[in-house]
C-alpha cells in the first residue's frame, strides 16, 4: 500500500437523489454529494464557471497605485523592468507583464534571477544591473513581498518598485510605490488564492481600463494565467476554476507558438489538454528551464514569434527536463539510502555540497510523501546553504520558518512549500529546534498517510458515458480534486510490467466485469500482486483511446490486498452498528436473501413450539439454520434478518445478561407481513447505488 489509509467519504443519499433528478449523472452525483454539495444551486458555480462574474481588479489594495505608476513611466518614456520568479509561475508571469506593456508602448526589459547563483527574489546586484540598463521602474511578479531591504535599495538608486505577488506576508511590508497582494491583511480582494500569474492578469486587466478593454486582455492572457496557476497547486476554487477553464479552451487551439511547439513536443497534440496534462506534462519542462538555471530559455520559447525558434526552444526544454529527472532521481536515491541509515524523527533535514540546487524542491517533495513528514533541504556551498522545503500533514512551513527566523538569513514562501538560506553551522540547531515545533504541532500524533476515496463504485457506473460526465468536474486541483474511486475485492486476471518495467499494467474483474489498469512506478512482484491476487484499487477513472475504440480504464492510485469474506463480514456488521457509512461489497454481504428469512422463521416457529420464547445464541441459530435448510451458514445476515423481523414486529429480541445469548419471543400473525418495507433494508440498499 502506498497509502496508510483510505479514508471514504460518507455518501448523502438525499443529496445524491437530489442531484440526479435534476440531471447530473449517478458517478458524478455521488462524487458531488459526498463532497457536501446538497443541491443544484450550490454546484452550479463548480459545474459552470464560466458564467461566475470575477471581481473588479481595483479591489485590490494599492492596484490603482499601481496602475498609475506604470503609466506615468510609460507616458514619460521610462525603461520598465519586470522582475519574475524562474518557476512556471514566475516565468509565465514575467512573460505575460513583459508582452502587455510592449504592446501598449512601453520600454520593458524582463528580468528572471538564475535559481543557482542568485537565488529566489530581488536581490542587490540584480537591482544594480537592471540601474546600469536605465531602469526607473521595477515592476515584480510573484515576488518581492518580503524584499524590504531589497526596496529601500532600489531607492537610493533613483528605482521606484512596485510589487505584486501572492506569497503570504511579514509583519511589515516593503516601503514599495504599491504592494498588491491579495494575502495583505488589509486587501479587500475577496479572492485570495490567485497565482502570482493571476494576480499579473489583474494588473494588466486594471491596465486596460474599461470592462472592455479588461475582458479583451483577459482573453488574450488567459492560456498563461492558467499554465501558471496549475503549475503552483492553487486553490481550484472561485476564480482559478475560472481563469483555467477559459485557459484550458484557449490552450486547444494555442495562439502562441512557443506553447504550440510545446504541446506538440510533449506529445500532447491529438489529446484534449487538462489541468493534469499541464499540471504532469506542460508545467515540468518549463520549470525544467528555471530549475536548471536557465529561465531564459522558457522566457524565450513563451514571447518568440518565430516559428523555427519556437521548435528549437520547445525542443531544448524537453532535453532539460530530461537531464533534471536524471538528476532528480539520483539525489532521492542517496537521501533515502541516508534515512535508512538514521530515520526521520517527525521532520527531514538533509544538507550535502553535491546536490542540484535546482531539484531538491522536488526531491523534497517525494520525500515528504514518501516518510510522511516535512522535508527541509539544503545545499550547501562554501558554508552557505539555500533551501527547499515541503510540508506534510498540515504543517504550515510558512509559520515554521517564521519561528526559526533567528537562525536563518532569510526565507518566504507558502504553508505548503518554501524557501529559506541558512549558515551551515547553523543547521543542527535549526534542525532540533523544526523538530520541537512539529512535535509540538503533532501533539505526540504520528501523521498517517491518508488516500481520500470519493465513493466505492459498482462495476456497472464505469461506463464511457458516465466517466465522460466527470469531465464537468475541470479543471481539477487543490480543492476541486480530481475524483478517487475503488473497487473492491477485484481479481487479477493478468500482471505485467511495461515501460521498461517501472509501470504495472493489469487485468481485473470484479463480478463479471473486467477492467484494464494501469499503476505508474509500481512493481507487482514488491507488492505481492499476481494473477489470482484479491485486491482493492483506488484509482481515477479514464478514457483509453485507440484506434477510434472508447474503453474505460483505470489509473490506479493505490492498490491493497482485499479482506477475506469474514473479515469483510465482521467489519460490515461493527460499521452497520456504529451506523457508518458501508461501502456497496459491505451492504451486499449484509442484505439477506428472501429464502434466508424464510428457513428462519420456520426454524423459530419450530423451536417456539409449546414454549413461550427460544434462547440461543446468534453463532448457534445460524449454524442450525444453514445445516437445517441447505443453505450457507451467514452470521451476520442472521442478525439482520432478526433485527428486520423485530422491526416489522414479527418478534422480540431480548439479550440475556451476562452471556452471548438473546431471548427471541414470536408474535404470531395472520396478515402478511412486507420485510421490504423495513427501513434497515432500506438504508442498506442505500449503499449499492
Amino acid at each position: 500500500m502506498k497509502y496508510q489509509q483510505w479514508a471514504v467519504l460518507p455518501q448523502n443519499s438525499q443529496a445524491y437523489d437530489c442531484l440526479t433528478s435534476s440531471g447530473i449523472s449517478s458517478l458524478l452525483a455521488g462524487i458531488l454529494s459526498a463532497r457536501g454539495y446538497t443541491s443544484v444551486q450550490e454546484v452550479r458555480p463548480l459545474l459552470t464557471p464560466w458564467d461566475e462574474p470575477m471581481p473588479d481588479p481595483l479591489l485590490m489594495k494599492d492596484m490603482r497605485e499601481a496602475v498609475q505608476r506604470i503609466y506615468a513611466a510609460i507616458a514619460r518614456g521610462e525603461t520598465i523592468a519586470v522582475y519574475g520568479d524562474y518557476d512556471v509561475d514566475g516565468i509565465t508571469s514575467t512573460c505575460l507583464l513583459t508582452d502587455y506593456l510592449s504592446q501598449i508602448g512601453g520600454q520593458v526589459v524582463s528580468y528572471i534571477p538564475d535559481r543557482i547563483e542568485e537565488g529566489y527574489g530581488l536581490n542587490t546586484d540584480a537591482i544594480i544591473t537592471l540601474s546600469g540598463l536605465g531602469v526607473t521602474l521595477i515592476v515584480t511578479v510573484d515576488c518581492g513581498i518580503t524584499a524590504a531591504k531589497e526596496v529601500e535599495y532600489a531607492h537610493t538608486l533613483g528605482i521606484d518598485v512596485v510589487i505584486t505577488d501572492h506569497h503570504e506576508c511579514k509583519e511589515s511590508l516593503p516601503h514599495a510605490v504599491a504592494v498588491v497582494d491579495p494575502h495583505r491583511p488589509d486587501c479587500p480582494y475577496p479572492f485570495k488564492g490567485l497565482a502570482g500569474v493571476g494576480v499579473a492578469l489583474k494588473l494588466v486587466m486594471a491596465l486596460a481600463g474599461s470592462e472592455h478593454g479588461a475582458s479583451q486582455a483577459f482573453q488574450e492572457y488567459c492560456d498563461l494565467a492558467a499554465v501558471g496557476t496549475v503549475a503552483d497547486v492553487m486553490p481550484m476554487t472561485g476564480e482559478n476554476r475560472t481563469i483555467v477553464q477559459h485557459g484550458l479552451a484557449a490552450l486547444e487551439h494555442p495562439r502562441r507558438l512557443g506553447l504550440a511547439q510545446l504541446i506538440r513536443e510533449s506529445n500532447l497534440g491529438e489529446k484534449p489538454l487538462t489541468s493534469v496534462s499541464i499540471g504532469y506534462t506542460l508545467a515540468p519542462r518549463i520549470n525544467a528551464a528555471g530549475r536548471m538555471g536557465k529561465a531564459n530559455i522558457a522566457t524565450e520559447l513563451l514571447l518568440t514569434r518565430d516559428p523555427l525558434r519556437a521548435s528549437l526552444l520547445a525542443q531544448e526544454l524537453c532535453a532539460l527536463n530530461r537531464e533534471r529527472q536524471t538528476i532528480e532521481g539520483d539525489i532521492f536515491q542517496e537521501c533515502v539510502e541516508r534515512l535508512e541509515q538514521s530515520p526521520p524523527n517527525g521532520v527531514i533535514v538533509l544538507a550535502s555540497e553535491h546536490w542540484h540546487q535546482g531539484v531538491v524542491g522536488i526531491v523534497a517533495s517525494r520525500l515528504a510523501e514518501k516518510y510522511i513528514c516535512p522535508t527541509f533541504m539544503v545545499c550547501l556551498d562554501h558554508g552557505a546553504g539555500k533551501g527547499s522545503c515541503r510540508s506534510w500533514g498540515g504543517i504550515n512551513l510558512f509559520q515554521l520558518l517564521s519561528a526559526c527566523s533567528d537562525l536563518l538569513d532569510g526565507f518566504g514562501g507558502h504553508a505548503l512549500a518554501a524557501g529559506f538560506t541558512v549558515q551551515e553551522c547553523q543547521l543542527p540547531q535549526l534542525t532540533q529546534r523544526l523538530t520541537s515545533l512539529v512535535q509540538q504541532e503533532l501533539q505526540g500524533a504520528q501523521p498517517l498517510s491518508v488516500l481520500s476515496v470519493d465513493k466505492i463504485a459498482s462495476p456497472n457506473e464505469l461506463t464511457v458515458e458516465e466517466i465522460q460526465s466527470l469531465d464537468l468536474l475541470e479543471p481539477c486541483g487543490t480543492g476541486n480534486p480530481r475524483p478517487v474511486l475503488a473497487l473492491t475485492g477485484t481479481h487479477v486476471l493478468s500482471a505485467t510490467q511495461v515501460g521498461r518495467g517501472r509501470h504495472l499494467k493489469l487485468k481485473l474483474e470484479v463480478r463479471g466485469t473486467c477492467f484494464d489498469a494501469i499503476f505508474f512506478s509500481a512493481d507487482g512482484g514488491e507488492l505481492g500482486v499476481g494473477v489470482g491476487s484479491r485486491i482493492d484499487v483506488a484509482f481515477y477513472p479514464q478514457i483509453n483511446e485507440f484506434r477510434g475504440t472508447r474503453t474505460v480504464q483505470l489509473q490506479l492510485v493505490d492498490l491493497r490486498h482485499a479482506m477475506s469474506r469474514s473479515e469483510l463480514e465482521r467489519q460490515a456488521l461493527e460499521k452497520y452498528h456504529l451506523k457508518a457509512p458501508l461501502s456497496p461489497d459491505e451492504a451486499r454481504v449484509l442484505i439477506p436473501e428472501r429464502s434466508e428469512f424464510a428457513s428462519l422463521w420456520r426454524y423459530l416457529q419450530m423451536q417456539c413450539t409449546g414454549r413461550p420464547y427460544v434462547e440461543q445464541t446468534i453463532s448457534h441459530i445460524s449454524k442450525t439454520v444453514a445445516r437445517t435448510y441447505h443453505q450457507k451458514e451467514l452470521p451476520h445476515r442472521t442478525t439482520i434478518c432478526l433485527e428486520v423481523m423485530e422491526e416489522r414486529g414479527l418478534l422480540s429480541l431480548t439479550p440475556v445478561e451476562h452471556t452471548e445469548c438473546i431471548q427471541i419471543t414470536l408474535h404470531p400473525t395472520t396478515q402478511k407481513v412486507d420485510l421490504e418495507a423495513s427501513s434497515i433494508l432500506k438504508y442498506l440498499h442505500t449503499f449499492l447505488s
